[in-house]
């Protein structure tokens, strides 16, 4: 606990061999940051995705030589595709072709000799619109790592709206823009022209020749005194070199592939890849060199989801529309070419969204189809689902750009919160020492059991809440401060039960052994409950009811460690071994 904790209160950065680092996060209420309410237009995306049904299912009427007449989306009836056939056989042909190839997904509605009317199945409907807003989500997220904000909070609310919590940002106008800029989603050649090991070196020597890292600008006192013992370099020179502000990512792309000119193979560039345990692209990032001179758009992409291979692996299929598939193809022929042009076996294409790597599939050879999927193979069922739903999500968030409208802006200043927080101090440490005072008084040395207990306590709280880097709100506060004076029930209950023994002639030691056995029931029963009440809080709350919760039953969980198994222990030993007979007053 206590390696957990120290972290907080002092900066243990220089002392690398600590084992952690981690510290409590505060939230926006504390530390003052941003709160936008964003709305999700979720009808337009329904809309727009099936004009590009029409126009996809055109192309494959095309490719399979079904003859079709027109295949539209009628003004008014914007949730219909209305197919119009050359004859009644190529009309069942139509059919025939969407009970096999869209079978759970594509209704017939009207079928009139030769007109047909489709459209999705109203499930399908709805999953559509829970994928609209997780991808509008993943494409926000995506940008606050940009952005570099510390524990953000993105969630959805309803159907159509979602919540982003900017702890600390100071920057309002520049977050704002960048949550509501136009997602970008490109497939873009890795290229196979230089290891990814010496373009990790390449990174690396950029940033420390330049001084600088994503997010950050290193500091100039080595440098300093470099030139004061007759450096080239002035101290000023050196300090007009650095950025006046943090590097965001874009710039960060920029000002790295300027730098690395003339090292790089014609026409490529590099981007990252967000490892996958990382908080944001600061904390760890991959670098990847892609070719600039083949593209394919997020806009030729029609959709994309999570299937099975005949074997069970997961897999996440993605369809392109006519222009796409021809794209797709001249993509994947050129990577395989390229790669063997290299004596490499396998070519790599990177689905890059917004200038950050989401996935680097391998392929083996040309495709040309209307559809293609990227295998995960063989690993963990529940890591592979989870990546599979993150790339066929980011995917989406490409091909199903949703309009975004601010619907309620909250700006918090960092005065508030301090003062906020300050007061939450304060509330906490008088209930803490009015309830340190009664204990010692009431129970005497007794009391001074309970106050170690209830010590111990906030100390394996805070190293629980900073362990699992929970954000810390006012709420969470409250949550901590209530812990205190419930933390304290538990050995009340057993002082008193050991007294009433006591007061039935019991000696001390078999008064301590069934005060402890008989008070638990009552203890565990009680605190059961008020975590049952928490878990509920936890599962549907968010925000500042979640970390309440959060807080609560971190405490529940502490109070009855240190209630039932310190303070035992502690009590015991004074019997034990230091034969304190008097410790226990029944009066």
């Amino acid at each position: 606990s206590i390696t957990w904790v120290i972290p907080n209160f002092v900066n243990l950065e220089k002392l690398g061999w600590w084992p952690s680092q981690k510290k409590i996060v505060y939230g926006l209420d504390i530390q003052g940051g941003l709160h936008l309410v964003m709305g999700v237009n979720v009808n337009e995306v329904i809309k727009e995705k099936m004009v590009r049904l029409s126009r996809s299912l055109n192309s494959e009427f095309k490719d399979q030589n079904i003859e079709t007449t027109s295949v539209t989306v009628e003004k008014g009836q914007e949730d219909q595709v209305q197919i119009v056939t050359a004859s009644s056989e190529a009309t069942q042909k139509v059919v025939d072709y969407l009970e096999k190839y869209y079978p759970a997904t594509l209704q017939v509605l009207e079928n009139q000799g030769t007109t047909l009317k489709v459209a999705y199945y109203q499930t399908r409907v709805t999953e559509y619109k829970k994928q609209v807003v997780s991808q509008a989500i993943e494409v926000i997220r995506n940008r606050i790592d940009e952005f570099g904000v510390a524990e953000p909070s993105i969630t959805s609310q309803g159907e159509d709206r979602i919540l982003v919590q900017l702890p600390g940002i100071e920057n309002a106008n520049q977050a704002k823009d960048l949550i509501n800029r136009t997602a970008r989603l490109s497939f873009r050649i890795v290229s196979p022209n230089m290891p990814q090991a010496q373009v990790m070196e390449l990174v690396a020597q950029a940033e420390e020749k330049g001084n600088y890292t994503l997010g950050k600008v290193a500091s100039v006192d080595e440098k300093t005194v470099e030139a004061e013992n007759g450096g080239a370099e002035t101290e000023k020179a050196l300090k007009d070199k650095l950025p006046k502000e943090r590097l965001g990512y874009q710039d960060y792309l920029k000002r790295l592939n300027e730098d690395l000119k003339g090292q790089l193979p014609k026409d490529t560039r590099v981007v990252f890849e967000k490892t996958a345990n990382a908080v944001n692209l600061e904390a760890g990032k991959i670098p990847y060199l892609i070719e600039t001179t083949t593209d394919l758009t997020g806009e030729l992409l029609e959709d994309a989801s999570v299937s099975f291979g005949e074997r069970g692996e997961h897999e996440v299929v993605f369809r392109l529309s006519g222009e796409g598939k021809r794209r797709f193809a001249e993509l994947t022929g050129k990577a395989v070419e390229d790669a063997k042009a290299k004596g490499q076996n396998l070519g790599y294409i990177a689905i890059v969204l917004d200038g950050v790597i989401k996935s680097a599939p391998s392929v083996k050879e040309k495709i040309n189809s209307f559809s293609a999927r990227i295998t995960l193979g063989s690993r963990d069922p529940q890591g592979a689902q989870e990546e599979a739903n993150f790339i066929a999500t980011a995917l989406r968030a490409g091909a199903l750009p949703a309009a975004l409208e601010q619907l309620e802006e909250r700006t918090v200043g960092p005065t508030l919160g301090a003062d906020s927080i300050e007061r939450g101090k304060q509330a906490g440490l008088l209930g803490g020492l009015l309830v340190l005072i009664f204990m010692l008084v009431y129970y005497r040395f007794l009391g001074v059991v309970a106050n170690f207990a209830l010590g111990f306590n906030i100390l394996l709280i805070l190293a629980a809440l900073t362990s699992l880097g929970a954000t810390l709100t006012l709420p969470g506060v409250a949550g901590i401060v209530l812990t205190i004076g419930m933390a304290v029930d538990a050995n009340v209950i057993i002082f008193e039960r050991i007294k009433e023994e006591m007061r039935k002639g019991a000696g001390l030691q078999a008064a301590i052994k069934d005060g402890f056995d008989h008070a638990f029931s009552a203890i565990f029963d009680a605190n059961i409950t008020t975590a049952a009440v928490c878990v509920v809080l936890m599962y549907f709350g968010s925000g500042p009811v979640r970390g309440f919760a959060v807080t609560l039953i971190c405490g529940i969980v502490t109070s009855m460690f240190t209630a039932i198994f310190v303070s035992r222990a502690l009590i015991e030993f004074c019997v034990v071994k230091l034969k304190m007979k008097n410790m226990v007053s029944v009066n």
